[in-house]
């Protein structure tokens, strides 16, 4: 092919033939511009700069990158004619300047490989967290990911992340007055680190051994009946939709997301057996689980405004009901406001009205301690919380308080209305 100077227009034609698939053999485009710089052109239509020159009396290539068009190429014809230059340059001093570049390249440190804590979280999310768990743990574990781990850690390489930035972290969330997010948190980052380390990309994992933050202790916060209706009072107020949900939490004892993502197809509501069937796939144990429903429970599924066809509860018709803790504060506040109206008029100050924090699952355990309180055998409260056998440990300790309780010195108390 006769030489000619190569200009950005000619490449810019080279490379549209290129594309085209115009070239059916391998092509080399020398440049006039720069003895022994060649454009090579591919039948695929890839392209690179290459040199050819001769050392010991034999003929050699050296290629010195990828061409592409753009402002972003690594090797434009400026660069590549640079790096032509620069190997002229070996060659007239007697050397082959590929072999420069190979011992460059051998006393070049390797760049240090960086894996940052966002992208380690993304892979084990995919790779493990939706293969190895159900759809509502796969939710609420990618929940407290994304609130609690990501936003702290996401621009850190997590071979920096140490014990002292765990235990802060757990700590952080504790204070915040989440202990049992801490818990599940640690929960979280144990798997996550031990998947880390079998895969290699960590040595070990920096979660604590034991509960080494301030994470709280297991909760045994049991609503007293007066919190109980202020809770079911607070839900008239709030209304559709999650007045009815936080109602059937307290009428079923069952789990919150159980609750919440509860299907109309999981429901019998007509004939002589009302019955809630909750498939294994969403039971916390992979067991099925059947609810038996009484008249107040169907009274408030009566009540529920049909939004689509699939969900008991939904506000857009295709997903079920979420932002609990949004809800959880109009509760809270709705409860603060009938217990000072009850303060007032009682003639009591309304500013001095405390009530005590509570969670959702706190009212699962409300339900079982109610039913220790009502005389209920233990494996019958099993049997309704859809526990298997010897694992409720809190459950046996509520009911044999409440039978000596019963025995010796429990007494009813009457709670007037507001």
């Amino acid at each position: 092919m006769a030489k000619s100077v190569l200009t950005q227009k000619k490449l810019e034609s080279i490379s549209k033939a290129a594309s085209a698939k115009s070239y059916s053999v391998r092509t080399e485009i020398p440049d006039a511009g720069q003895p022994g710089l060649y454009l090579v052109v591919q039948p695929s239509g890839s392209m690179s700069w290459a040199f050819r020159y001769r050392h010991a009396g034999r003929p050699r290539k050296m290629t010195i990158g990828p061409f592409v068009l753009g402002e972003d190429a690594t090797f434009t014809l400026a660069k590549a004619r640079e790096s032509a230059q620069e190997a002229s340059r070996i060659v007239s001093d007697g050397r082959d300047p590929a072999e420069v570049r190979e011992q460059e390249k051998a006393q070049t440190p390797e760049p240090v490989k960086v894996d940052l804590v966002e992208d380690v979280l993304d892979e084990f999310v995919k790779r493990h967290v939706k293969k190895k768990n159900r759809e509502s743990t796969q939710k609420n574990t990618e929940a407290f990911i994304d609130k609690r781990i990501r936003p702290e850690w996401k621009d850190r390489d997590i071979r920096s992340i140490t014990k002292r930035d765990v235990v802060k972290l757990l700590d952080d969330i504790a204070d915040d007055g989440a202990p049992e997010s801490a818990a599940r948190v640690r929960a979280i980052l144990s798997k996550f680190f031990n998947w880390a380390v079998d895969r290699d990309i960590v040595d070990a994992s920096p979660v604590p051994k034991g509960s080494t933050a301030k994470q709280g202790a297991s909760r045994e916060r049991v609503l007293t009946d007066e919190e109980v209706r202020l809770v079911w009072l607070a839900c008239e107020k709030v209304g559709w939709p999650f007045g009815p949900f936080v109602k059937l939490l307290i009428l079923t004892a069952q789990r919150r997301n159980e609750v919440a993502h509860a299907v109309r197809s999981e429901f019998q509501l007509g004939g002589n057996n009302q019955l809630w069937t909750i498939p294994p796939e969403r039971s916390k144990n992979g067991r099925e689980h059947l609810v038996p429903l009484n008249s107040v429970v169907l009274e408030v599924i009566s009540g529920i405004a049909g939004v689509g066809e699939t969900y008991l509860l939904s506000t857009t018709g295709e997903t079920p009901i979420s932002g609990f803790s949004k809800a959880k504060k109009a509760i809270d506040a709705e409860m603060l406001a009938l217990a000072q109206k009850h303060a007032v008029a009682s003639g009591l100050n309304p500013n001095d009205v405390n009530l005590e924090g509570w969670t959702l699952h706190d009212l699962r355990r409300t339900a079982a301690s109610g039913m220790a309180r009502l005389g209920v055998p233990v494996h019958v409260i099993e049997a309704v919380l859809n526990h298997q056998s010897g694992t409720i440990k809190g459950v046996a300790k509520i009911y044999n308080r409440y039978e000596y309780l019963e025995r010796y010195v429990f007494k009813p108390v009457h709670i007037p209305p507001l």
